[in-house]
């Protein structure tokens, strides 16, 4: 069965001098202000699109190296990931890095990284992103 999930953006003014709210409506977990200079030059205390991507990315890597790892049988004490995405005013979301530090008892460094890319391949954020460069880089701890 599918889910579905819900946010939305109230924005007022116009793009350079307005601003906007975006809510998580299905999770209910909050309202988060955004602006086109917090996108394009510092986020001083807003966020954007790209660090939702970003956050998106993050998790949904996690659960998918987390479920490789354990259906393995070799399942992750700890998952660290970072994601990085880039925008380029004009040009659109030009990069994304995937960075994962793992605690996975076990496992080697070319076995961890192998499990890695398949995540990036197969998670469904990355699906759905694929059309941007990915950089991924994988390290035991």
């Amino acid at each position: 069965m599918a889910t579905t999930r819900r946010a939305e953006t109230i924005w007022t003014g116009t793009l350079l001098e307005g601003s906007g709210e975006t809510t998580f409506v299905s999770s209910g977990i909050g309202t988060f202000p955004v602006s086109w200079p917090s996108r394009s030059e510092d986020a001083n205390g807003k966020t954007s699109p790209e660090e939702f991507l970003a956050a998106a990315h993050a998790s949904c890597f996690s659960m998918a190296l987390s479920s490789a790892l354990a259906k393995a049988g070799t399942p992750a004490t700890s998952l660290q990931t970072q994601v990085e995405v880039d925008f380029q005013p004009g040009q659109g979301v030009t990069e994304i890095r995937i960075s994962v530090r793992g605690d996975v008892p076990d496992v080697d460094q070319a076995a961890f990284e192998a499990f890695a890319t398949g995540a990036k391949e197969n998670c469904p954020i990355s699906k759905a992103l694929s059309a941007v460069p990915m950089v991924l880089t994988a390290t035991l701890n």
